[in-house]
């Protein structure tokens, strides 16, 4: 993890690209938080004007570093220290072992992205919305013949093969192109649609490389997305995605039920995607004030809200501040 530590977290710059573009790790968000929040421009040192404390507890690299311990009291001891230790915080982690939402809630993968100002994010954003798009679908990712949740993966790599309509970027162990940057946007900025199929887990990061890449989602779980980031994404989904049932007859004709789709609605959809881009975004940390509410802002204005709601009926008084000056 040396490499993408760097920068906050952000990872390594891309070479031949602005200086809002980084090589980011998918499972180094909370790196990223941490540095958004401690140069934040809501940030106060006095502790009794405070609406939110942040841990920087880092449980996601915790976990990462901890996969191969047998033993479990070794395994879960700093995690079972910390809530011994706290009685109510707040935290962001990077892995999917705890990103994905249960009674918590889902913050976004880090894409490759990291605008300081809000001029940077809508000069991309009219790019992304500009861009000529010759593949009606991509896909990135490769097969997973073991995984029952990714077994529709073996029929979007065939599918995509047997059609000049896609464009397939296939992934497997070892050296690969996934996980270059450049590659991975080289495609989906391509393509009209970019499919989504779950992995290793039901999320993928690919998602919101698609967003910013202004490439509409095609889903084939509802856990992909609409179970996990209800703070970030519109409850009407169809606005900005398209579902395919993993279980039903249109996976198995995926360039069909695409083509069924008209011009008109292909162009609102990317517009919302494009409109989407902000708030799934992670401003550079040097950023205190980058002139859009990105991922981390949202958060913020999200858990300050459930503050209000948790005391509005008890004779706790919670400060407006947060809301006014984010």
């Amino acid at each position: 993890m040396c490499p993408h530590v760097a920068n906050f977290g952000l990872g390594q710059p891309l070479p031949d690209h602005s200086t809002s573009w980084f090589a980011t790790h998918q499972f180094i968000a909370e790196m990223i938080f941490h540095a958004r929040v401690e140069n934040h421009p809501c940030r106060t040192w006095e502790p009794n004007k405070a609406n939110l404390f942040y841990v920087p507890f880092y449980g996601g690299l915790y976990a990462s570093s901890m996969f191969g311990e047998s033993n479990h009291t070794i395994r879960d001891d700093l995690a079972v220290n910390l809530v011994d230790y706290l009685q109510k915080h707040v935290g962001a982690n990077g892995r999917e072992t705890t990103l994905e939402s249960s009674n918590q809630y889902g913050i976004p993968y880090p894409s490759y992205f990291h605008p300081s100002t809000v001029t940077e994010m809508l000069r991309w954003q009219l790019l992304m919305k500009e861009s000529d798009r010759p593949y009606l679908f991509s896909f990135v990712g490769g097969e997973r013949k073991d995984l029952e949740k990714a077994a529709i993966r073996n029929d979007i790599v065939k599918q995509c093969a047997n059609t000049t309509r896609c464009m397939l970027l296939k992934c497997g162990s070892g050296a690969s192109k996934c996980h270059e940057p450049t590659e991975v946007l080289k495609v989906m900025t391509k393509s009209v649609f970019c499919l989504q199929a779950p992995g290793d887990s039901f999320t993928r990061r690919s998602t919101f490389d698609a967003v910013v890449s202004g490439c509409i989602p095609v889903f084939f779980s509802p856990h992909t997305a609409y179970t996990q980031y209800a703070w970030y994404f519109p409850e009407d989904a169809e606005k900005y995605s398209v579902y395919i049932d993993e279980k039903g007859d249109g996976r198995k004709r995926i360039e069909e039920e695409l083509l069924k789709i008209s011009s008109e609605k292909v162009e609102k959809m990317r517009d919302a995607v494009i409109n989407l881009m902000p708030r799934i975004t992670y401003a550079h940390p040097n950023a205190s004030d980058a002139g859009f509410k990105d991922a981390v802002d949202v958060a913020l204005i999200q858990l300050y809200r459930l503050i209000q709601e948790n005391v509005k009926n008890s004779d706790m008084e919670v400060p407006m501040g947060l809301l006014d000056t984010i």
